[in-house]
């Protein structure tokens, strides 16, 4: 029984070095991958007592007096999750699949400091120095980055955020922690796992909490072993509580994996979230 319990805390050891590779993906990214015309600009947080650079892709052909959504990205640097998620927006908009959106990237510091809410797993710890810094995270974005964005570019005042692994499971949070900051939430392979899947137990009592809870929910899953079980669990909560106004769409693709969800899905659920009008 020792040889079997030991054989599998390895395993799962495995499994997590694995995913926490995906959790840096978006910074293997090729910096030469082509990418439209697009903006960058530093904001100085106080929230995070550190200098933060967004870059922002909005549609080149925007008209005088239109106002357009506005879609966050963690993982939004431009050798990170920018470059792809940008050109899919922009490819789908100039053939007419999507509406036009403006696309904020948030370049990382401390990915997984800002990524991952505090947990009690000590190996949930050892993935980074520091880890537990979603909340703060979150209000830079609510307090400092919209009102700075939205001040520069015309947003209509329709948000979005999608984000995939540790940044899903941020966006899973921030449904949770501030359910009004966006009205779309895309989470690709969330790392629902971390805290020994906590957000996931929670959210039935959540769910019963705020029955009117009003967004737009779109999560896919790759990953079978530690991602799959608690998405299941999370879409069960979901059916259980069937909320009236959150439109919420669970889907699994075991045909794709950790590393290939992003790329695979975006040009997927960013045309059907935001068709053209």
């Amino acid at each position: 029984m020792h040889g079997q319990f030991e054989a599998k805390r390895l395993a799962r050891f495995l499994i997590v070095v694995l995913l926490a590779g995906g959790w840096l993906a978006g910074c293997a990214k090729s910096v030469a991958e082509t990418r439209p015309r697009y903006a960058s600009f530093t904001l100085a947080s106080e929230v995070l007592d550190e200098v933060r650079r967004i870059n922002v892709y909005a549609p080149s052909d925007r008209q005088a007096g239109r106002r357009y959504p506005v879609i966050y990205m963690p993982d939004g640097g431009v050798v990170e999750d920018f470059p792809h998620v940008a050109n899919t927006i922009d490819t789908a908009i100039r053939q007419g699949e999507m509406a036009p959106v403006i696309l904020v990237g948030i370049e990382n510091t401390q990915r997984r400091r800002d990524m991952t809410g505090p947990t009690t797993v000590d190996e949930d710890r050892k993935i980074a120095a520091v880890v537990g810094g979603s909340a703060a995270f979150r209000r830079f974005i609510e307090r400092e980055l919209i009102p700075y964005v939205e001040g520069m570019y015309p947003g209509s005042g329709q948000r979005g955020i999608i984000g995939e692994s540790a940044a899903g499971l941020f966006v899973v949070e921030t449904l949770f922690a501030s359910p009004g900051m966006f009205d779309t939430y895309i989470a690709l392979d969330p790392s629902l796992w971390w805290n020994a899947g906590k957000l996931v137990s929670d959210a039935p009592a959540w769910l019963a909490a705020h029955p009117d809870i009003s967004a737009r929910l779109y999560v896919a899953w790759a990953e079978p072993d530690m991602i799959g079980p608690h998405t299941r669990s999370l879409e069960r909560a979901l059916v259980a509580a069937s909320p009236r106004h959150l439109a919420w769409q669970v889907v699994a693709r075991p045909d794709l994996t950790h590393q290939t969800i992003y790329r695979a899905m975006a040009p997927v659920v960013l045309p059907a979230l935001y068709p053209p009008n």
